[in-house]
């Protein structure tokens, strides 16, 4: 269901941090056959992967998104050994006001992969946009528009600063993190993505 060679032809940013955007990861019929099977999803927020009931397309896809083969052409890509390393995957589909603030995703993460699937995108709003500083939504290297069939990953720094512009209504989105191998940084992970709103917006625990 992927397109290893769109994101194998992916050239590899370095301002203001390490990564890439592959245009073309999904293709249409791919991209509306995983649509059909989205779970049911009604609030605003992450939600993991485990918890929720989405049909065979997506689950199928969900496998490939973190199997062997992805994980392998991403590491070639970031000389990084990510196979062996564990993975979360959550889902989203709406976004509201409070989302989108500057953040540089939790210490415990190592990769970021997000996979977008808005089948069309004309909003100015709600791009993420890859960050120089940690104060100026507009201070960007790169604008990227969720539009589906678009991964976008990096590598996670302490100045991997990233956001978007208020947007409310539906943005779908399936983000796979490959993590510290240690229990600690999982347990950390999983505990932080679930924090509170104060949580994410004060202490910037992503």
């Amino acid at each position: 269901m992927i397109n290893l060679d769109a994101l194998r032809a992916a050239q590899l940013h370095t301002d203001p941090f390490d990564y890439l955007v592959a245009p073309g990861f999904l293709d249409a019929d791919t991209l509306a056959r995983v649509n059909d099977d989205y779970p049911p999803i009604d609030s605003a927020a992450n939600h993991a992967l485990e918890n929720l009931s989405p049909g065979p397309a997506f689950s199928a896809l969900m496998d490939e998104l973190q199997g062997p083969a992805l994980a392998g052409a991403i590491g070639d890509i970031f000389d990084l050994e990510l196979a062996t390393l564990p993975t979360t995957v959550t889902v989203r589909k709406f976004c509201e006001r409070t989302d989108g603030n500057i953040h540089t995703d939790h210490k415990s993460k190592i990769i970021t992969v997000l996979v977008y699937f808005n089948e069309t995108w004309e909003h100015e709003d709600g791009q993420l946009r890859l960050l120089r500083s940690k104060n100026d939504i507009e201070d960007y290297a790169a604008q990227v528009p969720p539009l589906g069939g678009t991964l976008l990953a990096f590598r996670r720094t302490d100045h991997s600063w990233h956001g978007h512009t208020r947007f409310v209504g539906e943005r779908r989105m399936v983000q796979v993190n490959y993590l510290d191998q240690s229990p600690l940084a999982v347990a950390a992970q999983r505990i932080s993505r679930f924090g509170t709103h104060f949580m994410k917006n004060v202490l910037g625990m992503r």
